[in-house]
């Protein structure tokens, strides 16, 4: 409505801003802008000129990080084993080894401490023998060394270790000339951790879903506004979901680790219980946004607080809800790669080794493993996002 002036009658004239009053409020926010960042950069030490002078020092790593370890030119082997059976117990069947020779231990069973003959045939002539004792855990000593004939054959004595277990392997080891490509030991190690890894986050993943789903309903307000005493548990299950998804996963598989031991066990619970935080607030959310005429509508017909979450929640839910966990399992899964750094399992583990030890070649394995995996999980994850959504 205008105004009018009181002698005239005419319209006023609108106010215009004071000259000036805007522009210096636009320098004063610049001003205490510019307060903050200088202060913000003297804190975090910012130096531009030792980024600028320095970077040499980074680049032996980056070369290394750019080329990883894949590959390595290994000794060609042949390898026979046989099995030696322990206080009374019947040897076990050789292990499956590549086409090489013969390997015979006579007695076959024998007792700790009592010599054994050793022979072998078949094999490369004139090579080198490293003969390996393998026993029921699976650790391995070396305890021989020989050299097999021209034809091919060796024959030595020792005696039987004291050893875990009564079912055992005496493994022949026959060093070829020239060297063949073989995956690295770094890559072999990298594909087992990765694997862990993945199923360390479906774990995870899991677990917080079992949990998350029925907790999601009883923090959603709508749902839970019908009295005092269920408005009381939805502000409970909000402050308690809140203060689990602000303790970082890295405490939690820090205490896990101590609590249940180094390993993926521990890893699948910080996980599972920031998780159940996350996904229960996300899901509830999802709730109190949904339509509300199903449920008024099922509600006036005397329907009970089951059936409306049965009939009027639930068909409203569940492709979000799918969405949701499929999004979470992608980001568990990047977690989990810190949380091994703690002992929480998976790759995480392993390259936080390979970083203490500088080995940054074999770190740059396990870089670019977490690199590939994440894109196709991100990449499945959106297509079947797609499909349920």
């Amino acid at each position: 409505m205008q105004r009018h002036d009181a002698t005239s009658g005419l319209p006023r004239a609108p106010e215009l801003p004071r000259p000036g009053l805007g522009s210096l409020r636009v320098l004063a926010w610049i001003l205490v802008l510019g307060l903050i960042y200088a202060y913000g950069w003297r804190v975090t030490e910012i130096n531009l000129v030792e980024l600028a002078t320095k970077w040499s020092l980074a680049r032996p790593l980056l070369v290394d990080l750019l080329r990883p370890d894949l590959v390595a030119r290994v000794p060609r082997i042949q390898l026979a084993d046989a099995g030696v059976g322990l206080e009374g117990t019947p040897p076990p069947a050789p292990e499956v080894r590549r086409p090489a020779g013969q390997v015979t231990v006579t007695p076959a069973n024998a007792a700790i401490g009592q010599p054994v003959t050793v022979s072998g045939s078949g094999f490369a002539p004139n090579r080198p023998v490293e003969l390996i004792w393998k026993d029921q855990a699976g650790s391995e000593a070396a305890v021989g060394r020989l050299t097999t004939d021209a034809q091919g054959a060796f024959q030595t004595t020792l005696r039987v270790p004291d050893v875990i277990g009564t079912s055992n392997h005496v493994i022949a080891r026959v060093t070829l000339e020239g060297t063949v490509l073989a995956p690295s030991n770094a890559l072999r190690l990298t594909f087992f951790r990765m694997i862990e890894t993945v199923f360390l986050a479906l774990m995870g993943t899991t677990m917080a879903v079992v949990f998350a789903v029925p907790l999601s309903f009883l923090a959603a307000k709508n749902l839970m506004s019908r009295s005092a005493l269920s408005l009381g548990v939805y502000f409970v299950m909000r402050t308690v979901f809140n203060i689990a998804r602000s303790i970082e996963p890295l405490i939690m598989a820090t205490v896990f680790a101590v609590w249940v031991g180094i390993g993926p066990f521990a890893g699948v619970l910080a996980l599972g219980v920031h998780s159940i935080a996350s996904l229960a607030k996300l899901y509830s959310e999802q709730i109190e946004s949904i339509d509300p005429g199903p449920i008024e509508a099922i509600t006036a017909t005397g329907a009970s607080m089951l059936q409306v979450v049965r009939y009027a929640v639930v068909p409203q839910i569940v492709p979000p809800f799918i969405a949701f966990t499929i999004y979470r399992w992608d980001i568990n899964v990047r977690m989990s790669t810190v949380i091994g750094f703690v002992g929480g399992g998976g790759l995480g583990f392993l390259l936080i080794q390979y970083i203490n030890l500088l080995q940054w070649r074999q770190a740059a394995t396990a870089v670019w493993a977490i690199t590939l995996v994440v894109a196709a999980m991100d990449y499945l994850s959106a297509r079947v996002r797609e499909k349920v959504v």
